[in-house]
């Protein structure tokens, strides 16, 4: 008996921060719109990989579906689907790696690459060409995106990453205590 609220209550308190993580997702890459590139999002990806592992994809995607509805469904959309899910399965397989330099260069390849990783629907809905140009064109916002991941991870990654895992473990000590009470109140 004791079980099912503990289960109900992660839910509410995990979907509560899924939403909340992908709200500032959303701010943060909203709120920076008028640098070109420039925003925090990949290291935020990063940290929220880093912390809640494979919940991320949560977060993902309802980023990209608010972005969706903010900035329409076109061509684009769709490589966000891929994309950040891309970036957390990389998180995921050097998840053991605490260096903030490694995280800090692997956000700036990461931006470097985005604009080729953006091209491939360009490449399957015009052929080849479309995608080339595509890619091409957008290198100098690459190397802004490459160069702002750098800054913004290198100064950002230490102190966002302490907060959201002391939340984290904030919201586990959380639940154990729920559990705890639940299971006592529960007791003959």
């Amino acid at each position: 008996m004791s079980k099912q609220p503990k289960k109900s209550t992660m839910k509410a308190v995990y979907m509560v921060t899924m939403g909340f993580l992908s709200a500032i997702l959303l701010l943060g890459q909203v709120g920076m719109a008028a640098l070109p590139n420039i925003e925090p999002v990949t290291m935020l990806i990063i940290v929220y990989t880093l912390i809640y592992k494979k919940q991320v994809f949560y977060i993902i995607y309802t980023f990209v579906l608010l972005e969706g509805l903010i900035y329409g469904f076109g061509i684009w959309w769709f490589s966000y689907l891929y994309i950040w899910s891309i970036l957390a399965i990389i998180v995921l397989l050097m998840q053991k790696n605490r260096s903030v330099l490694t995280w800090t260069v692997l956000a700036g390849a990461y931006g470097l690459s985005f604009g080729f990783l953006c091209a491939i629907p360009y490449f399957i809905s015009g052929g080849p060409g479309a995608g080339v140009a595509y890619w091409i064109s957008g290198i100098p916002y690459d190397i802004a995106h490459c160069v702002g991941n750098i800054v913004v991870t290198a100064l950002l990654f230490r102190p966002v990453y302490h907060v959201l895992n002391k939340m984290h473990g904030s919201q586990i000590a959380y639940l154990a205590n729920m559990e705890k009470n639940a299971h006592i109140r529960n007791t003959p």
